[in-house]
């Protein structure tokens, strides 16, 4: 069932690795797939674009249907496959209501953490300033400790009792977090999260390669 998807990925890259992550839960191994090298610019090969014209990953495939963003190609996968694997979409309406939201706050957290992690990549030299980073680092705070409070009152999970696709979605952020240096002691919810699913099998077996043999870095240890 599953030689007819494909998936084109970069390691580190927390949209590919939710889609990895959703594979892995709907016990869809076997896949094809290909690592792509981000430094060489391979995401912009006519590989990549012939499916995606974005030049972007993930680029997924299922038999004749495209999928490119993360999030769409997540939820594909759950309707596609929701008998299969495990279940990422709760029964009760509280609980999918809470599963939506947290899912879709995801993507404020990602761009919060990115806005720093990558703020001298995507700003010019000439155009930054100590003040607009420190602001960017503040919003991510702010962001983090509304999530240390969600954290708080539902656990262990993101939606509450059970893994769903809140955490498929959100826990590749978490886990950059601390990639780039957080400090647990600060943040113990998320230092919590973390841990409790950082060796979750379709995490461990999807862990981005180049973690495994390359330091971390120290970007947030301030914060």
């Amino acid at each position: 069932m599953a030689q007819n998807i494909t998936l084109l990925w970069g390691s580190g890259s927390p949209p590919c690795w939710r889609v990895m992550i959703a594979l892995g839960e709907k016990n869809l191994q076997g896949y094809n797939q290909k690592l792509l090298s981000f430094d060489k610019m391979e995401h912009k090969s006519q590989e990549v674009l012939a499916l995606n014209p974005r030049g972007q990953v993930p680029t997924f495939k299922h038999g004749d249907n495209v999928v490119n963003e993360s999030y769409a190609a997540c939820f594909y996968l759950e309707s596609q496959f929701k008998a299969q694997g495990t279940k990422l979409t709760p029964d009760s309406a509280a609980d999918l209501a809470l599963m939506y939201q947290r899912t879709f706050e995801g993507a404020t957290f990602y761009e919060k953490l990115n806005d720093v992690i990558y703020y001298e990549w995507y700003v010019p030299e000439e155009e930054r300033h100590d003040s607009a980073l420190q602001r960017r680092k503040d919003a991510l705070v702010t962001e983090m400790k509304l999530w240390e409070g969600y954290l708080q009152k539902f656990s262990p999970f993101l939606a509450g009792a059970n893994f769903s696709l809140a955490d498929v979605i959100v826990f590749p952020t978490v886990a950059s977090l601390f990639r780039f240096g957080l400090t647990p002691e600060r943040y113990p919810k998320l230092a919590e999260y973390y841990s409790l699913l950082k060796d979750r099998p379709s995490i461990k077996a999807s862990w981005p390669p180049h973690w495994l043999d390359t330091p971390g870095q120290s970007t947030l240890k301030e914060i």
